[in-house]
């Protein structure tokens, strides 16, 4: 008993650092700003037709939507539309419809911005896995509509069965799903290169190998089912102490690039409008979320890398200062880039949605 007070008594004398505009840094020419503020984990990012903005979340449970009625780039109403779910993280819409992820499920709102007080919901899908470990999502729907669904490790490092590990493509008519990439340890970000079509994602690597291996990665689908590694190999050809024995490195695909180890990329997008410079225009942004086990900090910021010919040739910095000496103040999440061409980016952990933008003037 006096253990457990002991602890409640640390956790409570724990004051989280309050992010401020100031502190955050970005290049010259693009200004922050809050979209909207008090979104309890706010994770992945939709927008509707009719400009209402959508959010997941990680531990609140929740979906907020947003909408910005005067156009002066701030949300000013909001709906909570379902709570009480496990993490509903990864949210689409398309054709009307809001869908979320929770875990095991698809969850679907149809016609959501008609029925924003009094949303409408229906499961969809309930056949994936429902390990909490690794299984908050993040989704898009490819071309073809299909629903591009991650199912990640159930561990740190295992050697699990064929539901796990894999990038999914789920035909929501016939519920039928196909491999799209296998040997995915964990993806919470993904996005479609805006000219071959090829399907990019992060994966965030495994732990306990130490403060500097292995390496977070960013990843290009070249053909359907392709293996990058996991458990086998990470980064290039980093040899699991554990499963890598007798395997060949030359039968698994190497990352795109190889990020530091634990800065935990998550949401990537290919950035398509016309509002930033010219260097942003069909490259890809990065949220490396940051490290939460390593014995000093790494990632907690937003980068933006230069693809030429399916190679990335630049990585630079975006925005800086979400952690500053070893204190956490924020951490990127996932991007929603609007049709000004300003995108949103979400934070987990300050509970905010910035708006960047950018003018020359």
């Amino acid at each position: 008993m006096k253990k457990i007070l002991l602890i409640s008594l640390l956790l409570s004398s724990v004051v989280q650092a309050e992010i401020t505009l100031e502190q955050l840094k970005v290049p010259d020419g693009f200004e922050l700003s809050y979209f909207a503020e008090d979104v309890e984990t706010a994770r992945q990012l939709a927008l509707s037709e009719s400009g209402t903005v959508f959010s997941g979340s990680f531990s609140a449970k929740k979906i907020y939507a947003f909408k910005d009625t005067n156009n002066d780039g701030k949300a000013d109403r909001r709906w909570l539309l379902m709570e009480n779910l496990r993490a509903p993280t990864g949210i689409a819409y398309k054709n009307g419809d809001l869908y979320v992820a929770d875990i095991n499920k698809i969850i679907r709102f149809p016609d959501i911005d008609e029925n924003l007080d009094k949303p409408k919901s229906e499961v969809v899908y309930d056949q994936f896995p429902s390990d909490r470990h690794h299984g908050w999502k993040f989704l898009r729907f490819d071309k073809r509509g299909n629903l591009i669904v991650p199912v990640g490790a159930p561990c740190n490092i295992c050697d699990a069965d064929k539901r796990y590990s894999k990038i999914f493509s789920l035909d929501l008519a016939s519920k039928e799903t196909k491999v799209i990439a296998n040997g995915v340890r964990n993806t919470v970000g993904f996005d479609f290169h805006p000219q071959t079509n090829e399907l990019w994602f992060s994966d965030n690597g495994r732990d306990m190998m130490g403060d500097d291996i292995p390496p977070c990665e960013i990843n290009r689908v070249s053909y359907e089912g392709e293996h990058f590694g996991y458990p086998y190999f990470h980064g290039a050809d980093i040899a699991d102490p554990e499963f890598g024995q007798d395997r060949k490195v030359s039968d698994y695909s190497a990352p795109v690039l190889n990020l530091g180890a634990h800065v935990a990329p998550l949401g990537i997008h290919f950035y398509l409008g016309n509002q930033f410079p010219d260097d942003y225009r069909k490259n890809l942004l990065v949220a490396e979320h940051g490290s939460w086990n390593r014995s000093k900090k790494s990632g907690y910021r937003v980068m933006l890398a230069t693809v030429e010919e399916n190679r990335i040739t630049n990585y630079k910095p975006v925005i800086t200062g979400f952690m500053r000496d070893e204190t956490t103040f924020g951490r990127p999440v996932a991007f929603l880039e609007m049709p000004d061409g300003s995108v949103l980016i979400s934070d987990d952990f300050a509970h905010k949605i910035y708006r960047l933008t950018y003018s020359d003037h």
